[in-house]
This record gives C-alpha cells, sequence and structure tokens, in this order.
C-alpha cells in the first residue's frame, strides 16, 4: 500500500475553524492512535517523586500497551515493557519497591537492569534461548520537569527536541521541585481528546464559569507552537485581573479586590494553583497594601509576599523569573498529545493527563495532579484517590462545573445533525493545531503552509 493511499484522516481537511467529529468517536481513528501514536510518542509515565528509591516503581498502562518504570540507583531511571517474555503475564500492577522483577506464573526473575537472572529449569532450553533474548524489552525513559517520560519507539527523537519549543518557555519555573499536594484519577465517558481540549482553552470561561468573570478579563488567545499549545489572557501585560468587559460595568477602585476574589475562588473552587500558603501571604494585602495602591504596587506586593512565604517556608522561589518570562510563558500549555498544565501562580501548578480507557473511544483516564512547592520533608504522603464515576466523591466547583459539560459534549457530536466542531480561529487555535499535528504525526499528510493559519502574537515571536 503506498503512502498516499494510506492516508485515511487527511491533515488538510481541518480548517481553523473546523474539526470532523469522527476524530473524537471513529473506532477506526482511535485504531490508527492506537498504531501510530501511543507506541511512538513521548507521555508521561510518573513523577519522579513517586520512585525516590532503588527498586520503586511504576506502572503505566496505555490501551494494550503495559510499561514498568523503575529507579534503578539514584541517577537513574529505566523503563520495560511490563510482560514476561517466557509466557506474556505481567510482571507489576499499580506501584510498588522490588530488588528484583518477578513473575508469578513460573517464577522466572530479572533484576532491576531488565536482565533475566532465573529460568526454573534452564537445562530443558538446551541451546534455543540465546543470550539477551529473554531480558525485558526496554522502553525509552528521560526525564523533565520533575517527571518521566516513556517512549516505546527506541529511535524516537530525544525527549528534550521533542518538547521544543515548550520547554523552554517554563524551565525557570523549576518544575522538578513540584510535589503532588494531591493526585486523583476518573473515568470520564468521553474521548480523551474531547476531556483534554476542555482544558486548554479558556473561551469556555465566560459560559461555564461566570464566578470568575468578576475578577477576569477572560477574553484569550491561543497560539500552536510546533507539536504544544500555549493559552493566554489578551490583557494588558497578560495579567488578567480587572472586571471582565462581559459584565455590566462597575466602579472598582480597590485593586486588591480583583487579588484576593481571584485567591479566595480558586483556594476554595479549584483546591490547586493557588496553594495554602499563597493564601495565606496573599492576606497581607488587607493590611500592609493600601486600599487606593495602583494595580503594579499591589501586583508587586502579592509576589513579594508569596516569596517570602516560600522562602520561609523552606521551599524556595524560582531564582530566575522575571515579569517578561512569565509574561511570554503564558498561563496554560498542552504538550502534546495527552499532557496539560496551569503554571501561572509559580507556587502551585495545575496538572492534567488523560488516555484512552482500553478500545472504547469514549471513555478516558483522567488524571488530574495539584502539584506544589514543599520545603524539603514536608510534602504530605502521597495518595492516588481512584473514582469510576466523578459523581463518587465531592468535587471543588471548578470541576464540577467542567465535568457535568464533558458528557454532554461526547452525547452531543453523536447527533446526525453535528457535522463537525467550529473552533474559536483566535481563542481556540491550539486545538485546532492539536488536531493538524495529531493527523501529521500518524502519517495523515502534511500540515499545510498556506499562510491563512491565525497565530497570536506568542506564537509569532517563537518562530
Amino acid at each position: 500500500m503506498s503512502e498516499a493511499s494510506d492516508i485515511r484522516f487527511p491533515t488538510n481537511v481541518i480548517r481553523d475553524d473546523y474539526i470532523p467529529k469522527e476524530d473524537y468517536f471513529s473506532r477506526e481513528f482511535m485504531q490508527l492512535e492506537e498504531e501510530r501514536l501511543w507506541p511512538k510518542v513521548w507521555q508521561i509515565a510518573c513523577r519522579l517523586e513517586e520512585i525516590p528509591n532503588r527498586g520503586d516503581y511504576v506502572t503505566y498502562d496505555i490501551v494494550d500497551d503495559s510499561i514498568i518504570v523503575v529507579r534503578t540507583d539514584a541517577d537513574t531511571v529505566k523503563a520495560y515493557h511490563n510482560v514476561c517474555p517466557h509466557r506474556g503475564r505481567r510482571l507489576t500492577d499499580g506501584c510498588g519497591h522490588a530488588k528484583q522483577i518477578a513473575c508469578r506464573f513460573h517464577g522466572w526473575r530479572f533484576d532491576l537492569d531488565g536482565r533475566n537472572i532465573r529460568i526454573v529449569d534452564p537445562q530443558d532450553w538446551g541451546d534455543r534461548l540465546a543470550a539477551g533474548e529473554v531480558d525485558l524489552k526496554p522502553v525509552r525513559a528521560e526525564t523533565w520537569g520533575g517527571a518521566v517520560w516513556i517512549n516505546m519507539d527506541l529511535d524516537a527523537e530525544p525527549l528534550l527536541d521533542f518538547l521544543k519549543p515548550m520547554h523552554e518557555y517554563v524551565d525557570k519555573f523549576e518544575f522538578e521541585k513540584l510535589r503532588y499536594r494531591w493526585y486523583k484519577t476518573v473515568i470520564m465517558q468521553a474521548n480523551w481528546k474531547v476531556v483534554a481540549e476542555f482544558f486548554n482553552e479558556f473561551y469556555h470561561v465566560q459560559q461555564a464559569h461566570p464566578q470568575l468573570l468578576a475578577f477576569t478579563d477572560d477574553y484569550s488567545k491561543s497560539g500552536g507552537f510546533g507539536r504544544h499549545g500555549m493559552m493566554w489572557f489578551a490583557a494588558e501585560g497578560a495579567v488578567p485581573f480587572k472586571r471582565s468587559p462581559r459584565l455590566t460595568p462597575k466602579d472598582e477602585p480597590d485593586y486588591r479586590n480583583f487579588v484576593l476574589d481571584f485567591v479566595e475562588q480558586y483556594n476554595r473552587d479549584l483546591q490547586a494553583m493557588v496553594t495554602p500558603r499563597n493564601y495565606e501571604a496573599s492576606q497581607r494585602l488587607r493590611t500592609e497594601v493600601s486600599a487606593d495602591a495602583e494595580p503594579g504596587e499591589v501586583l508587586a506586593k502579592w509576589v513579594q509576599f508569596q516569596i517570602e512565604a516560600a522562602e520561609a517556608d523552606g521551599a524556595g522561589w524560582p531564582k530566575d523569573l522575571t515579569p517578561e518570562y512569565m509574561e511570554k510563558s503564558g498561563l496554560d500549555w498542552h504538550v502534546f498529545p495527552n499532557t496539560i498544565f496551569l503554571h501561572g501562580t509559580v507556587d502551585g501548578v495545575l496538572w492534567y493527563r488523560v488516555r484512552p480507557n482500553g478500545h472504547d473511544p469514549e471513555s478516558c483516564i483522567f488524571d488530574i495532579w495539584s502539584l506544589q512547592r514543599y520545603g524539603e520533608g514536608k510534602e504530605p504522603k502521597l495518595v492516588r484517590e481512584f473514582y469510576k464515576d466523578w459523581r463518587d466523591t465531592e468535587w471543588p466547583k471548578i470541576y464540577e462545573q467542567d465535568f457535568i459539560n464533558i458528557p454532554e459534549v461526547q452525547k452531543g457530536m453523536r447527533s446526525r445533525a453535528f457535522r463537525a466542531a467550529r473552533p474559536n480561529p483566535v481563542q481556540e487555535q491550539a486545538i485546532v493545531n492539536f488536531h493538524r499535528q495529531l493527523r501529521q504525526f500518524m502519517g495523515q499528510g502534511d500540515i499545510p503552509d498556506d499562510g491563512s493559519r491565525q497565530r497570536g502574537e506568542h506564537a509569532q515571536a517563537a518562530e
């Protein structure tokens, strides 16, 4: 079959305001992802704090593949296909600690470097097993941002090349110094791309999260950065602390209230990004900053109070951050294909990972991580929460607002009247870029370079 005849989902049909609906529920499209995306792309398997000691491991499952990620020494992490080469039994499940990797079926064993170190009754094979033939099959494992990324394609480009230019915009935030505040996983009844796209655009804030408009100038922009996408608010200086112009104008001379309302609602309704330490430090604005202070002074004091609190707590603060770097870094990144993070508050980062739930194109596994800078030894014990249905536990308000909408979007796309998604060409351009990049990655033709694609000033500056 020629390369051209194998193009089933052409990249060039995607426009700045048009994404075919089959991308979200077609079994054929999902099969293409299973064959050409997940076995060949870099993806986060775990964070390094999950495997701090030699022998600590995490099992990462993606469709039919399962990967063991294991720390082999203080500075080295390795990964292997999670399958015994004897009869195919999976070797690990979940996370744990092991001096050796053992098969519970016939007792074959492997050391942490993947070498077979025990075959029961090896003489029965005679000379049929060549050296290395029954070792564990390796998987690429590299680290960035405090996380372990894996790739089943041993010939894949290096991780940092894959992450360009995204990592250059956020390296100075020191994600490697973050630790889990909480970790929740939920099964969502929607395609993995539907869920990812809920969290890589701000266009929905005005309808889905109206309570945020009182202190958010919510008009946003987005753009593609190679395979990845970035979102940012279009407010002056990219600081959105201002009453949304969508609301009836209101005279609010005390700028402190915008910041304090943001801190209050995100602390209560998100329980991420705004950390408890950040919240407490922000209260100093009430007593140590004048009610008639200019916005620039309020923001400068807010950052100062956060830095002082973090340093006093032993957490420290990124030393190389500047206002210019922070503005250029945006507020929300979609890292191709299945990672999204929001990092604008520095002290806390909200991180998402989403992947298919088996072979069902309308179900996915959604991981939500609230990450925070902690003083040494002050991070809480990691507890992984898992829910088959998001209604099985209480969620802060902002998540609940999105979770109600997610399955309704998936169901609505099934309508015979719905032919394609019509994304906003400015505020949802990162989503369009994602679909172009996805189809191109899977060999469905090149991205057209016809000059018609709208791009924000952040994206233009990156080129």
